[in-house]
């Protein structure tokens, strides 16, 4: 496997929890996305994803998009620790869960976007980060009610072991403290965050630990 790579993209974060967790090893290519205008943008990439997105995950002739996806793939190819439950109910629960943060929260606060509002639409620096901070907010609010309060939470997301949602949730708790969002009002997710980043699966996805790191 070949896993396309950017230290501080919260996607491939996600991904490389993920095969921390299920014991994988992938080839890493690095795709620096602020570099000479953005890597993403070269021919090389531009072809092996028009969406200029990572992760990309090659393996065996397929070429996969999509952090959500290629967990998915990697947790039915590779069964041995699982990263969504057993029942159709639990893997709705952290489906769900997964989404929230990455279909709600990180897509309107990633790089691209950050980087249009900057530039084409001229908003400052304290705009760009109020704007960051506001969808964070209203993000992690809504979890931590449905996490401190729903009885399928367990010491991590869903139950006693990490799953796909711990692999989304700890990159945005990242971000959120490198953009100095307040995590005080959310001592639910902090909590479960402290625990994932104790596991060695997540310590070595950390972005300060990967070879591309600035």
């Amino acid at each position: 496997m070949k896993l396309h790579t950017y230290y501080r993209s919260s996607a491939s974060y996600r991904v490389r929890i993920a095969m921390n967790l299920k014991g994988l090893h992938a080839t890493e290519a690095y795709v620096h996305l602020s570099r000479n205008g953005g890597e993403q943008f070269g021919p090389a990439f531009d072809a092996l994803n028009p969406q200029h997105l990572l992760p990309v995950l090659e393996d065996d002739g397929l070429v996969l998009t999509q952090s959500l996806a290629i967990v998915e793939y990697l947790d039915e190819t590779h069964p041995g620790i699982a990263l969504l439950p057993a029942d159709a109910r639990g893997r709705a629960r952290v489906r769900a869960l997964s989404q929230a943060i990455a279909c709600d929260i990180h897509p309107i606060n990633n790089l691209r976007v950050l980087k249009y509002l900057g530039g084409e639409l001229g908003v400052t620096d304290e705009q760009k980060n109020a704007w960051y901070r506001h969808w964070v907010a209203l993000g992690f609010g809504a979890l931590e009610r449905q996490l401190a309060h729903d009885g399928g939470a367990g010491l991590f997301c869903h139950g006693d072991t990490p799953t796909m949602a711990d692999c989304c949730l700890v990159p945005q708790l990242y971000n959120a403290r490198r953009f100095g969002c307040d995590l005080a009002p959310y001592p639910t997710l902090v909590a479960i965050g402290e625990r994932c980043e104790a596991l060695a699966a997540f310590e070595k996805a950390r972005p300060e630990a990967q070879p591309d790191a600035d």
